[in-house]
């Protein structure tokens, strides 16, 4: 019986003690997941080291009709390039738009094709997405390096590792001023200004309707980053300060 007693608490230990290790490895998967400064494989890029002021300022997903063409205007009455991580179904949607951006001489970047969470994906999944993308992007008329940005910034594995194999930059940021929900333009104005220094990757959502105020804030955020003395660059710009 005592016997019987030991072994049942040896067996309670060690079931025990795995569930802690598979908890505690599932935590870690996670935060690797949304990390903005690590991946396990490959190049990934939040914002530069410079002692320059020099600011890249991006954009996430569309093109959409609600806000492609004022954030087209608004860029160039300021004469500011810019960065667009464009969705491949968005692309196929509203090509015309799409060859707008890069007629303005702005850089597009691969969004993937259905801005789904690329996380516990299968490798040729990944591929198909970040491949399909890339050929609409050079639809465009664009011809410049096509950078990634992982859906929601998430990737672990497979995402990572197919842009590793293909010599293909991951890009972050370090400031996202409109991430959480939708705050109005001088929250999104005041935000952006607290957080960005030198070699700041801004991340802007301001393509579709429910993102009015963000598109408001771009104005006056190119205005005073320009009194503060920065100049706007494009990511591939941003990235060629590293050499």
């Amino acid at each position: 019986m005592i016997l019987r007693s030991r072994r049942a608490r040896k067996w309670t230990i060690v079931v025990a003690s795995a569930l802690v290790l598979v908890v505690g490895a599932a935590v870690t998967l996670f935060e690797v997941s949304k990390s903005r400064t690590f991946q396990f494989f490959g190049t990934l890029v939040n914002r530069v080291e410079t002692s320059e002021k020099v600011v890249a300022i991006t954009f996430d997903d569309g093109p959409d009709p609600a806000g492609t063409q004022a954030i087209l205007d608004t860029l160039r009455e300021r004469r500011a390039p810019a960065t667009f991580f464009l969705i491949g179904r968005d692309i196929a949607a509203h090509p015309d738009l799409a060859r707008a951006i890069a007629a303005a001489g702005h850089e597009i970047g691969n969004h993937s094709f259905s801005h789904e969470r690329m996380i516990g994906v299968t490798p040729a999944w990944v591929a198909d997405e970040v491949e399909a993308t890339d050929a609409l992007i050079r639809t465009t008329g664009y011809t410049g390096e096509i950078l990634f940005r992982p859906p929601n910034g998430k990737k672990l594995f497979a995402l990572p590792h197919y842009l590793a194999a293909h010599d293909r930059t991951t890009i972050t940021w370090d400031v996202e001023p409109d991430s959480d929900g939708a705050p109005d333009a001088a929250a999104v104005e005041k935000t952006t200004l607290d957080q960005v220094r030198p070699g700041s990757i801004v991340l802007l959502h301001a393509m579709y309707a429910a993102r009015g105020q963000t598109r408001q804030a771009i104005g006056p955020i190119l205005d005073a980053l320009k009194q503060r003395g920065y100049r706007f660059v494009t990511v591939s710009q941003l990235l060629a300060a590293r050499h």
